[in-house]
């Protein structure tokens, strides 16, 4: 029994001692490693832990010091002189490309650049936008404008083209390929497509020498401007320039076709361009919302459907049912006393309020509430009121 006890005291304390070495401290009779212990009635710690503890205190305090050097700039918000200069290189390039496509389009590419429009303007079918990589991104947009703007467009992947997407361009169509080199060999079976089935190709490119400008009717040719990219290799000026000629090709159509307005708010209901081309009549209270009351109407039964209708107003109108006049709540403060009750809605009323037609763009009324500081209008059409709008109706409508 005695020696099984000693056994298991025996493998306690080696047990112990492996968990001591391990921490790299020195038990009672074991000498340290390193450095020199001091005894354990000292109660001090040894040498090698009060080194390894310190070692780790300036490794924390280096690390906060370094985290608060981040917090400290990151708050601070100071730009790095080499990337501010960077970006102010790179819009000046691309702003330089623009000035010399602007240069261009005035000059020696103002006649194709017309015969272009004529083109596109005459198609009794689509704009078939192509391209490749960044000029087929640029496509991807540029159909978008058309078709946007009042001209049927879709863009044609040129690698899908060669596998059955031809199909989808018909003799009616225009295409309009892009390609800064001209030499694109993606390009190769619609240009062949296009000349076999004399489909109108119009090129957009640098180099009106290429296979895409000898394919041409039409051939837009960009100026050959530095690319903003160091290197001269990433499209960033060239494809800035054929975005914007894309946009001058949209607009010029758009002006051809006399596209309205109205004709936008049809194709292009939602979001807040739809909102913004939403007109007063679509969104306003109509006649049976209406705060009422005649001249000679007293102002304790005027108060009564002011406050029914909670519009904040109360419109005045003649025998002929023409609104001559408004009542606001700056009006009853104003009028405040003993004889408010007993006066008319004509002699509390403000003269010639502001209105609004129906048949303006709602927007227009936001404005107008805006800079007048009133939250509501009166809808007039012919002197008589049909509707009022307020200015929470304009802000669920979309607007502001």
């Amino acid at each position: 029994m005695a020696a099984k006890t000693t056994k298991r005291q025996s493998l306690k304390s080696a047990d112990d001692a492996k968990k001591v070495k391990s921490l790299g401290l020195a038990d009672d009779g074991a000498k340290p490693k390193r450095g020199k212990s001091k005894s354990r009635k000292s109660g001090k710690p040894s040498a090698a832990l009060i080194k390894s503890s310190s070692k780790k205190r300036r490794v924390s305090k280096s690390a906060k010091a370094a985290v608060g050097s981040s917090k400290s700039s990151h708050k601070a918000g100071r730009a790095k002189p080499a990337i501010t200069k960077s970006a102010k290189r790179t819009l000046q390039l691309e702003i330089q490309g623009l000035a010399d496509l602007l240069d261009v389009v005035k000059g020696r590419m103002a006649a194709p650049f017309s015969q272009a429009v004529d083109i596109l303007n005459s198609a009794t079918g689509r704009v078939i936008v192509t391209g490749i990589g960044k000029s087929g991104l640029v496509g991807l947009k540029i159909a978008a404008t058309f078709s946007s703007t009042g001209t049927a467009a879709f863009f044609v992947h040129p690698s899908e083209a060669s596998h059955g997407d031809l199909g989808m361009i018909s003799s009616d169509d225009v295409i309009l390929a892009m390609s800064w080199s001209g030499e694109t060999v993606e390009l190769g079976s619609i240009l062949t497509y296009s000349r076999r089935f004399a489909v109108p190709l119009i090129a957009i490119t640098s180099r009106a020498d290429s296979a895409l400008g000898k394919a041409a009717d039409v051939v837009l040719q960009l100026p050959r401007a530095p690319e903003a990219c160091p290197h001269g290799l990433a499209p960033t000026t060239s494809t800035t320039m054929t975005l914007a000629l894309g946009d001058c090709l949209a607009i010029a159509l758009l002006e051809a076709k006399g596209f309205t307005a109205e004709d936008f708010k049809r194709i292009h209901p939602g979001g807040s361009l739809g909102a913004q081309l939403k007109y007063v009549e679509d969104v306003m209270h109509d006649a049976s919302d209406l705060p009422l009351v005649a001249k000679n109407t007293s102002m304790s039964e005027a108060l009564v459907t002011m406050t029914q209708k909670a519009f904040g107003c109360l419109g005045v109108v003649d025998g002929r049912g023409r609104l001559v006049g408004v009542i606001t709540d700056g009006d009853l403060r104003r009028h405040m006393g003993a004889d408010l009750l007993t006066a008319t809605a004509a002699d509390i009323m403000t003269q010639k309020p502001k209105t609004i037609r129906p048949d303006l763009l709602a927007s227009a009324a936001l404005e107008q509430l805006n800079a007048a500081r009133i939250t509501s209008l009166f809808v007039v059409d012919k002197s008589k009121p049909v509707g009022i709008i307020h200015i929470h109706d304009l802000l669920r409508a979309g607007l502001g």
